[in-house]
């Protein structure tokens, strides 16, 4: 006969069984990593992102330590050697993570303010430019972002494909910026005559919100705005950007920082809204899977590597 004694004893186990394993990882990992991709200066990242991981760390009940990464593949090598355990990473970085072996899990993905989840590669050239089409730079310097960067080297070069230009042969220089806000400032200031980056909607780009921050100067130290660039050609749509743990760690410490993600944008709403200028809705959750296309054009870019060396 079930009583009702039993029934709570049972309930009680249950409760016990949860808050034991819940201790189980935390005992384990008592301090984890949580890595960020260069996609603007050091401090500026820094900056976006304290409030949120003093969030996370208060809803894990650990101590979380943000590492804003020199470059991308930093992130990817980090979370191979096991070092970082979470990583936001670029969508054409974490593919590069999967296709090399990284044991490494898409758990939420950036959401737009339109409730899209996806974003776009632009080349910019100044407005005073005379350059109103790629054709018009032959001979010119590019600028690219980094190796691993989806909007500011891979799907350029995807794109450039898609209209016979080899880059490294068309244009007079290609120069690694190391980060988007970089590559911005390099067509500013004249290093570069065209330049790719990430663009999700006229009112939100790497672009406007640099502008909104008062970086961006021309050579002469005059504040520029955004009629100041043009965009001469614009990507297809590219998956957004997803936040990434390890595989291996304990499925209950898994399921807490999803949890903890998906409920930061009501639990913690400023330092929500910190890390896209208020830009961006509640992640989501997104399956490893959903970036077999971006393998797939991680892929291609290393053919075409491979046929030009």
């Amino acid at each position: 006969m079930i009583t009702r004694r039993i029934v709570l004893a049972g309930a009680a186990a249950l409760v016990f069984s949860a808050s034991a394993s819940a201790e189980d990882w935390k005992a384990k990992y008592p301090e984890i990593t949580f890595a960020v991709i260069p996609a603007e200066n050091g401090s500026g990242v820094t900056e976006r992102y304290a409030p949120f991981v003093s969030y996370l760390s208060k809803e894990l009940g650990i101590k979380v330590t943000l590492r804003v990464a020199n470059d991308y593949a930093a992130v990817i090598e980090g979370q191979r050697a096991g070092n970082i355990h979470i990583g936001y990473y670029g969508p054409a970085s974490f593919a590069r993570a999967r296709l090399t072996g990284v044991k490494t899990d898409a758990f939420v993905i950036d959401v737009n303010s339109d409730g899209s989840k996806g974003y776009y590669s632009v080349f910019y050239v100044l407005a005073k430019s005379p350059y109103q089409k790629i054709e018009d730079l032959k001979g010119r310097n590019l600028g690219l972002v980094d190796p691993n960067s989806t909007s500011g080297n891979n799907m350029p070069r995807f794109k450039l494909n898609q209209m016979s230009i080899d880059p490294d042969a068309y244009f007079s220089k290609v120069i690694f910026t190391g980060s988007h806000e970089n590559a911005v400032l390099a067509l500013a200031q004249g290093t570069v005559d065209v330049t790719a980056n990430w663009w999700n909607a006229d009112d939100d780009s790497n672009l406007t919100r640099m502008l909104n921050k008062g970086m961006v100067k021309s050579a002469d130290g005059t504040p520029m705005k955004k009629e100041d660039f043009r965009i001469i050609v614009k990507s297809d749509l590219i998956i957004n950007s997803p936040y990434a743990y390890l595989s291996d760690l304990p499925e209950d410490m898994k399921a807490a920082i999803k949890k903890a993600f998906l409920e930061a944008a009501d639990k913690d709403p400023e330092a929500f809204k910190k890390l896209s200028d208020g830009k961006n809705k509640p992640w989501v959750p997104i399956a490893t899977d959903d970036y077999n296309k971006t393998i797939e054009l991680i892929r291609f870019v290393d053919n075409l590597r491979k046929k030009a060396s």
